[in-house]
């Protein structure tokens, strides 16, 4: 039952994990985006989607009660971390990319966003769409 209802949260890492490991040379640069600095909300979104998911998946699972109990916090900590995970892979082994601390700030940002606005979201959303 935990991987049925995390199935999508799963799915969704791994699409970031895709996203952040492509190499620097192979990503558009658009100049005006870049001044905007366009790229912080991309990361403040992709994590704002990545709580949610975790987190719901988190609330509807039953094996373990005490993830289903802290189910936000645990998924806020787990999108922070891999946030941070993901900027030392960038840091670290993908060529021409670079860690960047504020984007680590952004994705926090984007899990901390999820993790205020989840009842709402999931009232309006979410019910609808993942069962």
């Amino acid at each position: 039952m935990f991987l049925k209802h995390c199935k999508w949260a799963l799915l969704w890492a791994l699409v970031i994990l895709i996203l952040c490991g492509i190499p620097g040379r192979d990503i558009p640069h658009i100049s005006f985006l870049e001044e905007l600095s366009f790229d912080k909300f991309v990361h403040a979104g992709i994590f704002f989607v990545q709580f949610l998911l975790t987190a719901r998946g988190f609330l509807l699972q039953t094996n373990f009660i005490k993830l289903k109990q802290s189910a936000k916090l645990i998924s806020f900590i787990i999108g922070s971390v891999y946030g941070g995970l993901l900027e030392i892979m960038q840091a670290t082994v993908i060529e021409g990319r670079c860690g960047d601390v504020y984007d680590f700030i952004a994705d926090s940002l984007g899990a901390a966003l999820g993790f205020a606005m989840y009842n709402w979201v999931e009232k309006i959303f979410l019910e609808k769409l993942i069962k």
